[in-house]
Parts: C-alpha cells; structure tokens; sequence
C-alpha cells in the first residue's frame, strides 16, 4: 500500500472526516502498551524505528549503526520482524538458504553485515538474538511495547516529515508525535528537513537530541550521470529512490512503482527490460529491491547502493557510547 496524497494535507476533508477513526486507531495503541507483558533482554537492545507510515530509512540507519559499533568491536546481532517472507521464527537468516519469499529482503540487507534473526514474536526474537550477542539492534519495533528498549531512536523523512501530522487513517501517524518522542532517546533527520518537521509544536515539550544523516550513492552512481534511465522500485517510498538518481544526473525516462516488498514477476521484469532497451535507457532499481530478484532477472539491471552519511559524529558517537564499553 502507497500513502495516499491527504496524508501530506492538512485541509483535506476526507482526512478531517476520519479523526474519530484515527481517535479509535490512537487509543487501541495506547490500551496495546499498558497492557502488554515486557520482556527485558539479556542484552542491550537498540530500536531504530519510526512513527509514520511508510519508509523513513530505518534499515539504512540499523545497517550504518551495526557496522559503526562492529568497527568498535562490539558483537551486534540484528532483529527484524522479516517483513514480506512468510517465516515466523525466531530464525537466524541464512543468506546461502534463503532467499526474500522466506525471510523478507530486508533481513538480507541486514544479514550481509552481522547475525541476523527474524521473529514476528519479538519477545521470542530478543530471547533468540542475545545468543552470543552484546548488542541488539531491533530494526523497526518501536511501536511493539513487548520488548523493553535501552535506546530508542526515531527516524523521520526530511522531504516528508509528520504528514499532516494526524493518526492513521486521517494521516501518516501510528500515534501522536508528543506519544513517540515522549518514549524516543533521539531523533534522526534524513536529508534536509524541507518539511519542518523539527520545527513542529509538538516537539517544543519534549526536546530531544536530533542527528542529521544523508543518503549517499555508491559507486554506481558514477555511471548513471546523464545516462537515460529507467527506474522501479518497491520500497516504502519510491520516489525518495527516483529523485536520487534526477540529483545525480539521470535522464530518467521513466519509473515504476510497486507497493513495499512487491514481489516481482518474470513476466514485469521482463516488460520493464523491454521498455529499456526499447528507450535505449538503463534499467536500475534499489538494492532492497534485487534482495527479491533472481540472478537471471537481475541480469542487465544495474543495483544502485546507497550509505549514510552523518552529519556530526561526534554526537553520534556519543549517544551510542553507552553501547561502547569501557
């Protein structure tokens, strides 16, 4: 599912007619938390998650977290919940047995850096996970009060912010701002914060820590300028993913749209591989979204990888130092 264009509006009607829908969505939540069982884990457990629909960059922060710590020779194991395979766990990833129908493309992603593990029940997954582990990165999760967090850090989108800032279904929210940054340790801003999100009232309160991090192509990239493209993608907000490559100097031709986690057809691989060569252009795509390609489909796409880049280290080092030891 795509966010619909209301939730970026703040006087859409159809969003206002659905606040007692969104007042019923905001309670369950809060019944949810003070009702549930928390587990403590036996080892740290750092959240990288978020509080509005869709993909902020949540697995990019959890990938450039673990291999931040690694680097300082902790013993990071991830925990996802797997999203789009049908393995419920708890599991450890196995990237030379499995594949994105089982454990999800973005276990994949995070397996390729450190032991990986996929639990639905994430109680369970912490238990798994802390198995020759000191740090526990949940990818995701801080919505799921069953697991007690050492650290929560919030990931927001700079182009898209809080949306109208409404609960879902009247906007983008999985609960109120003041709710998330009331439970959050930090916040972290991807790309510029042309939504002003930073600015937003509800913030004034709370004020918390608030890192700024950016995408940065990989190598790939090089390539790709003025290079006619044709681009797909199904992530949580593909056109994050197409303006990257108009920033980096595509002609792009063309894109395409899936909803997150699609999983891809021969026969759409095989129409989007004519339409580019028809075009003359590059057929690219994201590397979350070759996570779900075989081999033989990949053939001829070209994968454009992505990093972060963090605006002041120091002050990341500093909110991880705890996780540091000694």
């Amino acid at each position: 599912m795509r966010a619909p264009d209301f939730w970026k509006k703040d006087d859409v009607m159809l969003s206002r007619g659905l606040m007692p829908l969104a007042w019923c969505y905001g309670l369950g939540s809060r019944l949810r938390r003070s009702l549930a069982r928390t587990v403590k884990a036996a080892v740290p457990v750092l959240c990288v998650g978020n509080f509005v629909a869709g993909g902020a960059g949540k697995t990019p922060v959890a990938l450039s977290l673990g291999k931040r710590l690694i680097g300082r020779g902790r013993k990071v194991h991830f925990l996802s919940k797997g999203y789009g395979g049908r393995v419920a766990g708890p599991f450890r990833v196995d990237l030379d047995a499995h594949n994105a129908a089982e454990v999800g493309d973005e276990s994949l992603l995070l397996a390729a850096v450190a032991p990986t593990w996929i639990s639905r029940d994430r109680a369970a997954g912490v238990g798994a996970a802390a198995d020759g582990a000191d740090i526990i990165i949940m990818d995701d999760g801080f919505q799921n009060p069953s697991v007690e967090k050492d650290i929560s850090l919030l990931v927001v989108d700079g182009r898209y912010g809080f949306g109208n800032g409404r609960v879902i279904p009247a906007g983008p929210l999985r609960e109120t701002i003041a709710l998330a940054v009331d439970r959050a340790n930090a916040l972290i801003v991807i790309g510029p914060d042309k939504a002003h999100a930073m600015s937003h009232p509800a913030l004034w309160k709370t004020p918390l820590p608030v890192l700024k991090a950016s995408v940065k192509p990989g190598p790939e990239a090089d390539g790709l300028a003025d290079k006619p493209v044709v681009a797909f993608a199904g992530i949580g907000n593909p056109d994050k993913f197409f303006q990257t490559l108009q920033e980096i100097g595509c002609k792009v031709k063309a894109t395409h749209a899936y909803a997150d986690h699609h999983p891809y057809t021969e026969n759409e691989i095989e129409r989007l591989k004519e339409e580019a060569e028809k075009g003359g252009a590059q057929l690219v795509t994201t590397e979350k979204d070759a996570m779900r390609l075989s081999d033989e489909a990949l053939a001829g796409v070209l994968v454009l990888t992505i990093s972060l880049e963090w605006g002041d280290e120091k002050s990341l080092d500093d909110l991880l130092q705890p996780f540091l030891g000694g």
